[in-house]
């Protein structure tokens, strides 16, 4: 029996066919078991845990704003309110919280906005003058500032305001707020420049640029991100202070948000669905300045750490 050519190439190609498809078929139900084993399935949900344990207290306040007075003491804690009211709000709001809301913005950026440009010019002069000594001493001046808590210090604080005539006025409560949110700014815009690439500075200098112009024209867009990062963070810390309030104010006029939530408490009792609303109302700013800022403050924080 003798067999053409053509025949055995038939039956190469029908014996070879499933062992070419084979490779394929395992190759993709691969796949989605590769993906899957990728995934972090422990630090999920540990991050769904955290986020739980995180809103908790916020649930609580938020449902504790909208109860009277006699309802927070006679239903369950974390139980939503059965008639809710919006007279917490219209208490607070009749107490002058705006003119306390009015304080803390002014504070918060008169402190954040000077602190925030001093310490990008010193990160930029720190790491564009690598090698010269005074600024190697000053850029450890900084970095011991960071070891020095605001309640070791309150007390000459407190005499050096005096000495200036500042006491219950809110610049007393700007400046001290600038000079302890330098430091940290100072370390991570440092440590942002430091990943800018030395050869788009030196480019722009053989072009004939100053460091003047190289600071705002370069420097200043491609440290965005970190900008952001400290803005939102020494915000925050000034926003919620507590304690230079407290020992360099004496009138009401003065007062800032966390000092002005000691209103609502009594020499007998405490209103606590009038402080839940308060701290309802004064958190919205810094929860928007963060949600228009996350992306770019992740990456600031996380920026020079990795190496």
């Amino acid at each position: 029996m003798t067999t053409t050519g053509s025949d055995v190439a038939q039956t190469v190609d029908v014996a070879s066919t499933p062992t070419r498809q084979r490779p394929r078929q395992a190759t993709r139900g691969s796949k989605l078991p590769a993906k899957l084993s990728k995934l972090n399935w422990t630090g999920g949900a540990f991050g769904w845990i955290w986020l739980f344990i995180v809103m908790i207290p916020i649930y609580w306040i938020v449902i504790t704003s909208f109860k009277t007075q006699a309802n927070y003491f006679i239903t369950n804690t974390f139980a939503p309110p059965s008639h809710p009211t919006f007279e917490n709000y219209k208490t607070v709001i009749d107490n002058e919280i705006i003119r306390y809301f009015l304080n803390s913005v002014i504070v918060t950026a008169g402190a954040v906005i000077p602190a925030v440009v001093i310490s990008f010019m010193a990160a930029y002069a720190i790491i564009r003058g690598i090698g010269n000594r005074w600024l190697r001493w000053t850029n450890g001046m900084f970095l011991m500032g960071l070891a020095i808590p605001l309640q070791a210090v309150i007390i000459p604080i407190y005499l050096i305001i005096i000495r200036l005539k500042l006491y219950d006025s809110l610049l007393a409560l700007v400046l001290p707020s600038i000079a302890f949110a330098i430091p940290l700014s100072v370390l991570v815009l440092s440590n942002f420049i430091r990943d800018v690439p030395r050869e788009l500075f030196e480019s722009m200098h053989m072009d004939g640029a100053s460091e003047w112009r190289i600071l705002w024209q370069l420097a200043f867009p491609l440290t965005r991100p970190a900008l952001v990062t400290v803005t939102i963070y020494n915000a925050l810390g000034i926003w919620n202070g507590f304690l230079l309030p407290l020992v360099l104010t004496q009138s009401p006029e003065k007062r800032t948000i966390p000092l002005a939530l000691v209103n609502f408490q009594g020499q007998f009792g405490v209103d606590v669905p009038a402080i839940t609303a308060s701290v309802t109302l004064t958190t919205i700013p810094i929860i928007l300045l963060y949600a228009i800022g996350r992306r770019q403050l992740l990456s600031g924080l996380t920026a020079g750490f990795g190496k």
